[in-house]
């Protein structure tokens, strides 16, 4: 029996297995410059053996930014559609979601005003006073940041934010939150949580 765990007969090693194993853990950004200028090199095979387990590499030059996706159920045919999922459509949830589009709006705000900044960031407080708008006017503001501080970490584990070092508490809304939430999907969110609350 071959025993590849112990790393007997292992292939030749191939640099391509560094992009493909980080757009396995999630988003690839161009300033892992060397990672990126791999993925660049080698994006014709990286897509060709990606496509074989049903997944699509988008690549985005202009944001600067690599990440996975699955492909769409009416493209999965000729049996690929046997292939199981590699990632669960979970659902973010009110909240989460609620915070997606704050911050999705705080991006455009960057993207239209802001020249000077290659980062989105922005303070907790802030957003605080955005979050705590959209609940009602008597809820307790302690109860309102741990809420903001829990859907923050979810969004950090899903790689849309980041911690930025900074003496004041402050977040980084990171590109992928743009890829995945483009302006129109925004809106269509904006509409579903409007319904949700007067239902």
């Amino acid at each position: 029996m071959t025993d590849l765990a112990a790393g007997c007969d292992l292939p030749e090693f191939r640099e391509m297995g560094i992009p493909a194993i980080r757009l396995l853990q999630g988003v690839l950004y161009a300033d892992e410059e060397g990672t990126w200028d791999i993925l660049l090199a080698n994006e014709a095979e990286l897509t060709d053996y990606f496509a074989r387990i049903g997944l699509v590499v988008v690549i985005d030059r202009g944001e600067g930014l690599a990440y996975l996706k699955q492909i769409s159920d009416d493209a999965r045919m000729a049996g690929y559609e046997r292939l199981p999922r590699l990632f669960r459509r979970t659902p973010l949830g009110y909240e989460a979601t609620l915070l997606c589009v704050l911050l999705r709006d705080e991006y455009r705000r960057f993207e239209d005003e802001d020249l000077d900044n290659e980062r989105c960031v922005v303070e907790v407080e802030t957003l605080f006073d955005g979050w705590k708008s959209l609940f009602p006017a008597e809820s307790d503001e302690i109860q309102l940041r741990k809420r903001l501080h829990g859907s923050l970490k979810k969004l950090e584990e899903l790689k849309y934010v980041a911690k930025f070092e900074s003496e004041n508490e402050e977040w980084e809304v990171r590109k992928i939150l743009k890829a995945r939430l483009p302006l129109e999907e925004l809106e269509h969110l904006r509409d579903r949580l409007v319904a949700a609350e007067q239902e």
